[in-house]
Protein backbone atom coordinates (compact mmCIF):
# COMPACT_ATOMS: atom_id res chain seq x y z
CA UNK A 1 0.00 0.00 0.00
CA UNK A 2 1.46 3.41 -0.94
CA UNK A 3 1.90 6.22 1.54
CA UNK A 4 -0.84 8.25 -0.17
CA UNK A 5 -3.29 5.35 0.04
CA UNK A 6 -2.52 4.88 3.73
CA UNK A 7 -3.22 8.54 4.42
CA UNK A 8 -6.54 8.33 2.53
CA UNK A 9 -7.58 5.28 4.56
CA UNK A 10 -6.62 6.92 7.84
CA UNK A 11 -8.37 10.17 6.89
CA UNK A 12 -11.60 8.32 6.15
CA UNK A 13 -11.32 6.54 9.48
CA UNK A 14 -10.92 9.87 11.27
CA UNK A 15 -14.39 10.84 10.05
CA UNK A 16 -15.88 7.91 11.98
CA UNK A 17 -13.77 8.84 15.00
CA UNK A 18 -14.81 12.49 14.81
CA UNK A 19 -18.47 11.49 14.79
CA UNK A 20 -17.89 9.56 18.01
CA UNK A 21 -16.22 12.60 19.56
CA UNK A 22 -19.07 14.86 18.51
CA UNK A 23 -21.65 12.50 19.98
CA UNK A 24 -19.75 12.60 23.26
CA UNK A 25 -19.37 16.39 23.28
CA UNK A 26 -15.61 16.01 23.25
CA UNK A 27 -13.30 18.68 21.83
CA UNK A 28 -10.05 17.39 23.20
CA UNK A 29 -8.02 16.68 20.09
CA UNK A 30 -7.27 20.27 19.20
CA UNK A 31 -3.70 21.48 19.64
CA UNK A 32 -3.22 23.74 22.66
CA UNK A 33 -1.52 26.87 21.37
CA UNK A 34 -1.13 28.56 24.76
CA UNK A 35 1.85 26.46 25.85
CA UNK A 36 5.36 27.16 24.59
CA UNK A 37 7.94 24.65 23.37
CA UNK A 38 10.68 25.84 25.70
CA UNK A 39 12.23 22.58 26.90
CA UNK A 40 15.54 21.78 25.24
CA UNK A 41 16.74 18.24 24.49
CA UNK A 42 19.15 18.35 27.44
CA UNK A 43 16.25 19.31 29.72
CA UNK A 44 14.23 16.28 28.58
CA UNK A 45 17.17 13.92 29.02
CA UNK A 46 18.00 15.15 32.54
CA UNK A 47 14.32 15.23 33.55
CA UNK A 48 14.10 11.59 32.49
CA UNK A 49 17.10 10.84 34.70
CA UNK A 50 16.20 12.89 37.75
CA UNK A 51 12.43 12.71 37.60
CA UNK A 52 12.25 9.43 39.48
CA UNK A 53 15.03 10.20 41.97
CA UNK A 54 13.20 11.59 44.99
CA UNK A 55 12.60 10.71 48.62
CA UNK A 56 11.45 7.27 47.53
CA UNK A 57 15.00 6.26 46.67
CA UNK A 58 16.86 8.30 49.28
CA UNK A 59 14.51 7.76 52.24
CA UNK A 60 11.59 5.43 51.46
CA UNK A 61 14.00 2.65 50.48
CA UNK A 62 14.86 2.30 54.17
CA UNK A 63 11.38 1.05 55.00
CA UNK A 64 11.54 -1.55 52.20
CA UNK A 65 14.94 -2.74 53.44
CA UNK A 66 13.74 -2.99 57.04
CA UNK A 67 10.64 -4.96 56.05
CA UNK A 68 12.10 -7.45 53.59
CA UNK A 69 15.84 -7.62 54.14
CA UNK A 70 18.62 -6.89 51.59
CA UNK A 71 17.98 -9.88 49.28
CA UNK A 72 14.24 -9.19 49.02
CA UNK A 73 14.90 -5.47 48.65
CA UNK A 74 17.42 -6.01 45.83
CA UNK A 75 15.14 -8.50 44.06
CA UNK A 76 12.22 -6.06 44.25
CA UNK A 77 14.30 -3.28 42.71
CA UNK A 78 15.35 -5.60 39.88
CA UNK A 79 11.72 -6.44 39.08
CA UNK A 80 10.36 -2.89 39.40
CA UNK A 81 13.24 -1.55 37.30
CA UNK A 82 12.21 -3.94 34.51
CA UNK A 83 8.59 -2.79 34.82
CA UNK A 84 9.53 0.89 34.65
CA UNK A 85 11.79 0.32 31.66
CA UNK A 86 9.01 -1.40 29.72
CA UNK A 87 6.59 1.41 30.64
CA UNK A 88 9.13 4.00 29.54
CA UNK A 89 9.67 2.53 26.08
CA UNK A 90 5.93 2.07 25.50
CA UNK A 91 5.29 5.70 26.38
CA UNK A 92 8.18 6.83 24.23
CA UNK A 93 6.89 5.04 21.15
CA UNK A 94 3.46 6.67 21.47
CA UNK A 95 4.71 10.12 22.48
CA UNK A 96 7.45 10.25 19.83
CA UNK A 97 4.86 9.56 17.16
CA UNK A 98 2.65 12.45 18.31
CA UNK A 99 4.10 14.83 20.98
CA UNK A 100 1.18 17.25 21.23
CA UNK A 101 1.23 20.42 23.29
CA UNK A 102 -1.11 20.58 26.27
CA UNK A 103 -1.78 16.83 26.25
CA UNK A 104 -1.15 14.44 29.11
CA UNK A 105 -0.83 10.67 28.97
CA UNK A 106 -4.59 10.44 29.46
CA UNK A 107 -5.02 11.81 25.94
CA UNK A 108 -3.55 8.54 24.69
CA UNK A 109 -6.52 6.84 26.31
CA UNK A 110 -9.03 8.98 24.40
CA UNK A 111 -7.22 8.67 21.07
CA UNK A 112 -6.44 4.95 21.17
CA UNK A 113 -8.95 3.33 23.55
CA UNK A 114 -11.98 5.16 24.89
CA UNK A 115 -13.03 8.51 26.35
CA UNK A 116 -14.13 6.93 29.64
CA UNK A 117 -10.70 5.42 30.17
CA UNK A 118 -9.12 8.79 29.40
CA UNK A 119 -11.45 10.47 31.90
CA UNK A 120 -10.46 8.06 34.68
CA UNK A 121 -6.76 8.21 33.72
CA UNK A 122 -6.73 12.00 33.66
CA UNK A 123 -8.24 12.47 37.10
CA UNK A 124 -6.13 9.63 38.51
CA UNK A 125 -2.99 11.39 37.29
CA UNK A 126 -4.17 14.74 38.55
CA UNK A 127 -4.88 13.74 42.13
CA UNK A 128 -1.82 11.47 42.29
CA UNK A 129 0.55 14.23 41.22
CA UNK A 130 -1.23 16.66 43.51
CA UNK A 131 -0.72 14.32 46.46
CA UNK A 132 2.93 13.80 45.55
CA UNK A 133 3.62 17.54 45.81
CA UNK A 134 2.81 17.81 49.56
CA UNK A 135 4.54 14.46 50.09
CA UNK A 136 7.82 15.80 48.75
CA UNK A 137 7.40 19.23 50.36
CA UNK A 138 6.72 17.60 53.74
CA UNK A 139 9.81 15.44 53.34
CA UNK A 140 11.92 18.48 52.44
CA UNK A 141 10.68 20.39 55.50
CA UNK A 142 11.43 17.50 57.84
CA UNK A 143 14.87 16.92 56.33
CA UNK A 144 15.85 20.43 57.44
CA UNK A 145 15.24 19.33 61.03
CA UNK A 146 18.37 17.21 60.69
CA UNK A 147 20.24 20.48 61.27
CA UNK A 148 17.83 22.43 63.47
CA UNK A 149 14.44 22.00 65.11
CA UNK A 150 14.18 25.56 66.40
CA UNK A 151 12.25 26.70 63.31
CA UNK A 152 8.65 25.43 63.07
CA UNK A 153 8.01 22.88 60.31
CA UNK A 154 5.20 25.11 59.00
CA UNK A 155 7.75 27.82 58.23
CA UNK A 156 9.87 25.49 56.11
CA UNK A 157 6.78 24.17 54.32
CA UNK A 158 5.79 27.76 53.51
CA UNK A 159 9.23 28.56 52.09
CA UNK A 160 9.44 25.43 49.98
CA UNK A 161 5.89 25.77 48.69
CA UNK A 162 6.48 29.39 47.74
CA UNK A 163 9.59 28.56 45.72
CA UNK A 164 7.99 25.55 44.00
CA UNK A 165 4.84 27.49 43.05
CA UNK A 166 6.91 30.50 41.95
CA UNK A 167 9.07 28.33 39.66
CA UNK A 168 5.93 26.88 38.08
CA UNK A 169 4.64 30.40 37.40
CA UNK A 170 7.70 31.06 35.23
CA UNK A 171 8.13 30.14 31.54
CA UNK A 172 8.67 26.42 31.01
CA UNK A 173 12.30 27.10 30.03
CA UNK A 174 12.93 28.12 33.66
CA UNK A 175 11.38 24.88 34.92
CA UNK A 176 13.55 22.90 32.52
CA UNK A 177 16.70 24.74 33.57
CA UNK A 178 16.11 24.27 37.31
CA UNK A 179 15.34 20.59 36.83
CA UNK A 180 18.46 20.20 34.69
CA UNK A 181 20.68 21.36 37.55
CA UNK A 182 18.67 19.65 40.29
CA UNK A 183 18.86 16.39 38.35
CA UNK A 184 22.58 16.87 37.82
CA UNK A 185 23.11 17.15 41.58
CA UNK A 186 21.08 13.98 42.18
CA UNK A 187 22.98 12.05 39.53
CA UNK A 188 26.37 13.09 40.90
CA UNK A 189 25.24 12.18 44.42
CA UNK A 190 23.98 8.72 43.44
CA UNK A 191 27.16 7.94 41.51
CA UNK A 192 29.19 9.11 44.50
CA UNK A 193 27.18 6.95 46.89
CA UNK A 194 27.64 3.89 44.68
CA UNK A 195 31.41 4.51 44.71
CA UNK A 196 31.20 4.91 48.49
CA UNK A 197 29.40 1.57 48.70
CA UNK A 198 32.27 -0.07 46.83
CA UNK A 199 34.75 1.50 49.27
CA UNK A 200 32.73 0.22 52.24
CA UNK A 201 32.43 -3.21 50.60
CA UNK A 202 36.23 -3.52 50.58
CA UNK A 203 36.65 -2.07 54.07
CA UNK A 204 38.11 1.32 53.17
CA UNK A 205 36.09 3.47 55.61
CA UNK A 206 37.51 4.87 58.92
CA UNK A 207 35.70 2.52 61.35
CA UNK A 208 36.24 -0.62 59.29
CA UNK A 209 38.78 -3.32 60.03
CA UNK A 210 38.86 -5.65 57.04
CA UNK A 211 36.63 -6.39 54.08
CA UNK A 212 32.93 -6.02 54.89
CA UNK A 213 31.57 -7.66 51.75
CA UNK A 214 28.05 -9.01 52.14
CA UNK A 215 28.35 -9.26 55.91
CA UNK A 216 24.85 -7.86 56.53
CA UNK A 217 23.41 -10.46 54.16
CA UNK A 218 24.65 -13.08 56.63
CA UNK A 219 24.16 -11.19 59.90
CA UNK A 220 21.34 -10.43 60.56
CA UNK A 221 20.43 -12.13 57.26
CA UNK A 222 19.33 -11.73 53.66
CA UNK A 223 15.59 -11.96 54.44
CA UNK A 224 13.71 -10.37 57.32
CA UNK A 225 10.91 -13.01 57.34
CA UNK A 226 8.53 -10.40 58.68
CA UNK A 227 5.24 -12.32 58.24
CA UNK A 228 6.08 -16.03 58.21
CA UNK A 229 9.00 -18.47 58.18
CA UNK A 230 10.80 -20.58 55.58
CA UNK A 231 10.39 -20.17 51.83
CA UNK A 232 6.94 -18.65 52.24
CA UNK A 233 8.49 -15.88 54.32
CA UNK A 234 11.08 -15.17 51.64
CA UNK A 235 8.40 -14.86 48.98
CA UNK A 236 6.35 -12.53 51.17
CA UNK A 237 9.47 -10.45 51.90
CA UNK A 238 9.97 -9.95 48.17
CA UNK A 239 6.30 -9.17 47.54
CA UNK A 240 6.12 -6.62 50.35
CA UNK A 241 9.37 -5.07 49.14
CA UNK A 242 7.85 -4.76 45.66
CA UNK A 243 4.97 -2.69 47.01
CA UNK A 244 7.17 -0.53 49.23
CA UNK A 245 9.91 -0.07 46.61
CA UNK A 246 7.43 0.98 43.93
CA UNK A 247 7.03 4.38 45.59
CA UNK A 248 10.57 5.23 44.43
CA UNK A 249 9.52 4.69 40.79
CA UNK A 250 5.85 5.56 40.28
CA UNK A 251 4.81 8.50 38.12
CA UNK A 252 8.41 9.57 37.50
CA UNK A 253 9.03 8.16 34.03
CA UNK A 254 5.75 9.76 32.90
CA UNK A 255 7.23 13.22 33.56
CA UNK A 256 9.31 12.96 30.40
CA UNK A 257 6.28 12.32 28.22
CA UNK A 258 4.25 15.06 29.88
CA UNK A 259 7.08 17.49 29.14
CA UNK A 260 7.44 16.33 25.54
CA UNK A 261 4.54 18.53 24.44
CA UNK A 262 6.59 21.59 25.41
CA UNK A 263 9.91 20.24 24.14
CA UNK A 264 11.88 21.33 21.13
CA UNK A 265 12.85 18.45 18.84
CA UNK A 266 10.83 16.01 20.98
CA UNK A 267 11.11 13.29 18.36
CA UNK A 268 14.88 13.32 18.87
CA UNK A 269 15.16 13.81 22.63
CA UNK A 270 12.52 11.25 23.65
CA UNK A 271 14.10 8.22 21.94
CA UNK A 272 17.50 9.28 23.28
CA UNK A 273 16.12 9.35 26.80
CA UNK A 274 14.45 5.96 26.34
CA UNK A 275 17.49 4.25 24.83
CA UNK A 276 19.73 5.30 27.70
CA UNK A 277 17.09 4.60 30.35
CA UNK A 278 18.20 1.00 30.82
CA UNK A 279 21.71 2.15 31.71
CA UNK A 280 20.37 4.67 34.20
CA UNK A 281 18.18 2.03 35.80
CA UNK A 282 21.17 -0.30 36.15
CA UNK A 283 23.33 2.46 37.61
CA UNK A 284 20.99 4.31 39.91
CA UNK A 285 18.43 1.80 41.10
CA UNK A 286 19.87 -1.66 40.83
CA UNK A 287 23.38 -0.67 41.93
CA UNK A 288 21.92 1.74 44.49
CA UNK A 289 19.74 -0.95 46.09
CA UNK A 290 22.69 -3.34 46.21
CA UNK A 291 24.83 -0.68 47.90
CA UNK A 292 22.12 0.01 50.50
CA UNK A 293 22.04 -3.67 51.46
CA UNK A 294 25.81 -3.61 51.86
CA UNK A 295 25.92 -0.42 53.95
CA UNK A 296 23.08 -1.03 56.45
CA UNK A 297 21.66 -4.08 58.30
CA UNK A 298 17.91 -4.45 57.85
CA UNK A 299 17.36 -4.47 61.65
CA UNK A 300 18.88 -1.03 62.23
CA UNK A 301 16.25 0.78 64.37
CA UNK A 302 16.62 4.06 62.46
CA UNK A 303 15.24 2.40 59.34
CA UNK A 304 11.93 1.79 61.07
CA UNK A 305 11.02 5.42 61.80
CA UNK A 306 9.66 6.11 58.31
CA UNK A 307 9.40 9.82 59.09
CA UNK A 308 11.01 11.13 55.96
CA UNK A 309 13.89 12.43 58.08
CA UNK A 310 17.34 12.04 56.58
CA UNK A 311 18.38 10.23 59.76
CA UNK A 312 16.27 7.31 58.52
CA UNK A 313 17.83 7.38 55.04
CA UNK A 314 19.83 4.17 54.62
CA UNK A 315 22.62 6.14 52.97
CA UNK A 316 22.99 8.50 55.94
CA UNK A 317 22.79 5.60 58.40
CA UNK A 318 25.46 3.70 56.48
CA UNK A 319 27.76 6.72 56.45
CA UNK A 320 27.42 7.11 60.22
CA UNK A 321 28.04 3.41 60.84
CA UNK A 322 31.46 3.54 59.18
CA UNK A 323 32.43 6.85 60.81
CA UNK A 324 32.81 9.15 57.79
CA UNK A 325 32.61 12.77 59.00
CA UNK A 326 30.72 15.61 57.26
CA UNK A 327 29.44 13.41 54.42
CA UNK A 328 26.12 12.78 56.18
CA UNK A 329 25.41 16.53 56.03
CA UNK A 330 26.24 16.62 52.32
CA UNK A 331 23.91 13.72 51.60
CA UNK A 332 21.25 15.37 53.73
CA UNK A 333 21.53 18.49 51.57
CA UNK A 334 21.19 16.34 48.43
CA UNK A 335 18.05 14.72 49.87
CA UNK A 336 16.68 18.20 50.51
CA UNK A 337 17.28 19.35 46.93
CA UNK A 338 15.93 16.04 45.66
CA UNK A 339 12.64 16.42 47.53
CA UNK A 340 12.42 20.06 46.46
CA UNK A 341 13.09 19.12 42.84
CA UNK A 342 10.54 16.31 42.84
CA UNK A 343 7.90 18.62 44.33
CA UNK A 344 8.64 21.10 41.56
CA UNK A 345 8.29 18.41 38.86
CA UNK A 346 5.09 16.95 40.30
CA UNK A 347 3.44 20.37 40.51
CA UNK A 348 4.37 20.93 36.86
CA UNK A 349 2.84 17.56 35.98
CA UNK A 350 -0.36 18.23 37.93
CA UNK A 351 -0.93 21.57 36.17
CA UNK A 352 -0.50 19.94 32.75
CA UNK A 353 -2.74 17.03 33.73
CA UNK A 354 -5.58 19.40 34.64
CA UNK A 355 -4.96 21.49 31.51
CA UNK A 356 -5.25 18.36 29.40
CA UNK A 357 -8.45 17.37 31.19
CA UNK A 358 -9.95 20.76 30.35
CA UNK A 359 -8.67 20.55 26.77
CA UNK A 360 -10.32 17.15 26.38
CA UNK A 361 -13.64 18.43 27.77
CA UNK A 362 -13.29 16.57 31.08
CA UNK A 363 -12.80 19.66 33.28
CA UNK A 364 -14.11 23.27 33.21
CA UNK A 365 -13.02 25.22 30.11
CA UNK A 366 -11.53 27.94 32.33
CA UNK A 367 -8.55 25.67 32.98
CA UNK A 368 -7.62 25.75 29.28
CA UNK A 369 -6.35 29.32 29.61
CA UNK A 370 -2.67 30.19 29.81
CA UNK A 371 -0.65 33.32 30.50
CA UNK A 372 1.45 35.10 27.90
CA UNK A 373 4.42 33.11 29.23
CA UNK A 374 2.64 29.86 28.43
CA UNK A 375 1.84 29.09 32.08
CA UNK A 376 -1.57 27.39 32.47
CA UNK A 377 -3.98 28.91 34.99
CA UNK A 378 -4.30 25.42 36.45
CA UNK A 379 -1.39 26.49 38.66
CA UNK A 380 -4.03 28.11 40.91
CA UNK A 381 -6.05 25.01 41.96
CA UNK A 382 -2.96 22.79 41.90
CA UNK A 383 -1.04 25.23 44.07
CA UNK A 384 -3.94 25.36 46.53
CA UNK A 385 -4.04 21.55 46.63
CA UNK A 386 -0.38 21.60 47.66
CA UNK A 387 -1.42 23.22 50.94
CA UNK A 388 -2.17 19.67 52.12
CA UNK A 389 1.48 19.71 53.16
CA UNK A 390 0.38 21.65 56.26
CA UNK A 391 -1.35 18.52 57.53
CA UNK A 392 2.08 17.53 58.74
CA UNK A 393 2.07 20.39 61.23
CA UNK A 394 -0.60 18.79 63.41
CA UNK A 395 -0.40 15.14 62.32
CA UNK A 396 2.29 12.58 62.97
CA UNK A 397 4.84 12.83 60.15
CA UNK A 398 5.12 9.07 59.71
CA UNK A 399 1.34 8.67 59.33
CA UNK A 400 1.11 11.48 56.79
CA UNK A 401 4.05 10.19 54.77
CA UNK A 402 2.68 6.62 54.80
CA UNK A 403 -0.80 7.68 53.71
CA UNK A 404 0.46 9.90 50.91
CA UNK A 405 2.94 7.32 49.64
CA UNK A 406 0.41 4.45 49.69
CA UNK A 407 -2.20 6.40 47.75
CA UNK A 408 0.37 7.55 45.20
CA UNK A 409 1.81 4.07 44.78
CA UNK A 410 -1.53 2.52 43.81
CA UNK A 411 -2.29 5.44 41.51
CA UNK A 412 1.05 4.72 39.87
CA UNK A 413 0.10 1.06 39.46
CA UNK A 414 -3.11 2.11 37.72
CA UNK A 415 -1.15 4.40 35.43
CA UNK A 416 1.12 1.51 34.36
CA UNK A 417 -1.88 -0.74 33.72
CA UNK A 418 -3.70 1.86 31.62
CA UNK A 419 -0.53 2.76 29.70
CA UNK A 420 -0.22 -0.89 28.72
CA UNK A 421 -3.83 -0.92 27.52
CA UNK A 422 -3.27 2.27 25.52
CA UNK A 423 -0.09 0.87 23.97
CA UNK A 424 -1.73 -2.39 22.92
CA UNK A 425 -4.55 -0.48 21.21
CA UNK A 426 -2.07 1.96 19.63
CA UNK A 427 0.07 -0.88 18.29
CA UNK A 428 -3.00 -2.62 16.92
CA UNK A 429 -4.11 0.61 15.22
CA UNK A 430 -0.78 1.39 13.53
CA UNK A 431 -0.55 -2.19 12.29
CA UNK A 432 -4.12 -2.30 10.97
CA UNK A 433 -3.71 1.10 9.30
CA UNK A 434 -0.35 0.04 7.83
CA UNK A 435 1.93 2.70 9.31
CA UNK A 436 3.87 0.71 11.92
CA UNK A 437 7.03 0.69 9.77
CA UNK A 438 6.96 4.51 9.55
CA UNK A 439 7.07 5.10 13.31
CA UNK A 440 10.07 7.25 14.36
CA UNK A 441 10.71 5.00 17.38
CA UNK A 442 9.75 1.38 18.05
CA UNK A 443 9.73 0.03 21.59
CA UNK A 444 11.76 -3.17 22.16
CA UNK A 445 10.24 -6.35 23.69
CA UNK A 446 6.74 -5.43 22.56
CA UNK A 447 3.91 -6.33 22.67
CA UNK A 448 5.03 -9.03 25.13
CA UNK A 449 6.24 -6.41 27.60
CA UNK A 450 2.84 -4.73 27.60
CA UNK A 451 1.07 -8.01 28.37
CA UNK A 452 3.56 -8.67 31.18
CA UNK A 453 2.93 -5.24 32.71
CA UNK A 454 -0.82 -5.64 32.37
CA UNK A 455 -0.92 -9.00 34.19
CA UNK A 456 1.86 -8.52 36.74
CA UNK A 457 0.94 -5.01 37.88
CA UNK A 458 -2.76 -5.92 38.08
CA UNK A 459 -1.88 -8.73 40.49
CA UNK A 460 0.39 -6.37 42.44
CA UNK A 461 -2.41 -3.79 42.66
CA UNK A 462 -4.96 -6.27 44.00
CA UNK A 463 -2.55 -7.71 46.58
CA UNK A 464 -0.68 -4.55 47.59
CA UNK A 465 -2.40 -4.41 50.98
CA UNK A 466 -2.30 -8.14 51.77
CA UNK A 467 -0.13 -7.62 54.86
CA UNK A 468 -2.90 -5.70 56.61
CA UNK A 469 -4.89 -8.94 56.97
CA UNK A 470 -2.17 -10.48 59.15
CA UNK A 471 -2.86 -7.77 61.75
CA UNK A 472 -5.88 -5.84 60.51
CA UNK A 473 -5.73 -2.07 60.73
CA UNK A 474 -8.57 -0.01 59.29
CA UNK A 475 -6.54 3.05 58.29
CA UNK A 476 -3.87 0.96 56.55
CA UNK A 477 -6.56 -0.97 54.67
CA UNK A 478 -8.18 2.26 53.43
CA UNK A 479 -4.80 3.70 52.40
CA UNK A 480 -3.96 0.53 50.48
CA UNK A 481 -7.25 0.16 48.60
CA UNK A 482 -9.02 3.52 48.44
CA UNK A 483 -7.71 4.22 44.94
CA UNK A 484 -9.34 1.09 43.47
CA UNK A 485 -12.98 2.13 43.94
CA UNK A 486 -12.18 5.74 43.07
CA UNK A 487 -10.73 4.77 39.69
CA UNK A 488 -13.61 2.45 38.78
CA UNK A 489 -16.20 4.99 39.95
CA UNK A 490 -14.62 7.52 37.57
CA UNK A 491 -14.49 5.04 34.69
CA UNK A 492 -17.93 3.47 34.99
CA UNK A 493 -19.53 6.76 36.03
CA UNK A 494 -18.35 8.38 32.82
CA UNK A 495 -19.32 5.29 30.84
CA UNK A 496 -22.87 5.34 32.25
CA UNK A 497 -23.16 9.09 31.66
CA UNK A 498 -22.16 8.66 28.00
CA UNK A 499 -24.62 5.83 27.55
CA UNK A 500 -27.55 7.67 29.17
CA UNK A 501 -26.95 11.19 27.83
CA UNK A 502 -25.27 10.56 24.46
CA UNK A 503 -26.29 6.98 23.71
CA UNK A 504 -22.62 5.97 23.32
CA UNK A 505 -22.37 2.20 23.79
CA UNK A 506 -18.96 1.13 22.47
CA UNK A 507 -16.35 -0.09 24.95
CA UNK A 508 -13.38 0.88 22.77
CA UNK A 509 -12.54 2.47 19.43
CA UNK A 510 -11.98 -0.09 16.64
CA UNK A 511 -8.36 -0.15 15.46
CA UNK A 512 -9.26 0.92 11.95
CA UNK A 513 -11.04 4.04 13.30
CA UNK A 514 -8.32 5.22 15.70
CA UNK A 515 -7.21 8.79 14.88
CA UNK A 516 -3.55 8.67 13.87
CA UNK A 517 -3.69 11.85 11.79
CA UNK A 518 -4.90 14.87 13.77
CA UNK A 519 -1.94 17.00 14.83
CA UNK A 520 0.59 14.94 12.87
CA UNK A 521 1.05 17.51 10.09
CA UNK A 522 2.02 20.20 12.58
CA UNK A 523 4.57 17.94 14.26
CA UNK A 524 6.15 16.92 10.96
CA UNK A 525 6.19 20.52 9.70
CA UNK A 526 7.94 21.68 12.86
CA UNK A 527 10.43 18.84 12.55
CA UNK A 528 11.16 19.78 8.92
CA UNK A 529 11.58 23.45 9.82
CA UNK A 530 14.16 22.64 12.50
CA UNK A 531 16.25 19.74 11.18
CA UNK A 532 18.66 18.10 13.56
CA UNK A 533 22.34 18.17 12.67
CA UNK A 534 24.16 16.08 15.27
CA UNK A 535 27.66 17.21 16.29
CA UNK A 536 30.41 14.91 15.09
CA UNK A 537 33.29 15.81 17.44
CA UNK A 538 33.52 15.27 21.19
CA UNK A 539 33.63 19.00 21.96
CA UNK A 540 30.42 19.56 20.04
CA UNK A 541 28.65 16.74 21.85
CA UNK A 542 29.64 18.14 25.26
CA UNK A 543 28.51 21.63 24.28
CA UNK A 544 25.21 20.23 23.03
CA UNK A 545 24.58 18.59 26.42
CA UNK A 546 25.32 21.84 28.27
CA UNK A 547 23.66 24.32 25.95
CA UNK A 548 20.86 22.14 24.57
Amino acid sequence: MSKETKVDVVTSNVEHYSNDLESNNVTGHIQNDGLKRGLLPRHIILISIGGVIGTGLFVGSGSALATGGPAAFFTAYLIISLVVYLVMVMLTEMATFLPLKGKSIATMGSRYVDESLAFAMGWNYWYAYNILVPTEITAAAIVVEYWTSSVPVAAWITIFLFVVIALNCMPVRIYGETEFWFASIKVIAIVGLIILGIVIFFGGAPNQHGVQGFHYWKTPGAFAQHLATGNTAKFLDVWTSLVKSAFAFVLGSELVVIGSGEAKQARRSLPTAAKTFVYRVLTFYICGSLVIGIMVPYNNPNLLTGTGNAASSPFVIGIKLVGIPVLDHIINAVILTSAWSSGNSYLYASTRALLSLADDGHAPKFFKKTTNWGVPLTIIPCGLFSLLAYLNVSSNAADAFTWFSNICTISGFFSWITISICYLRFRKAVQVQGIYDTLPYKAPFQPYGAYFILIFVSILTLTNGYAVFFDFNGSDFVAAYITLPLFFILYFGHKIYNRVVHGYTRWYIPAEEVDLVTGLDEIEAEEAAHPYNPPKDFKGKVWQLVAG
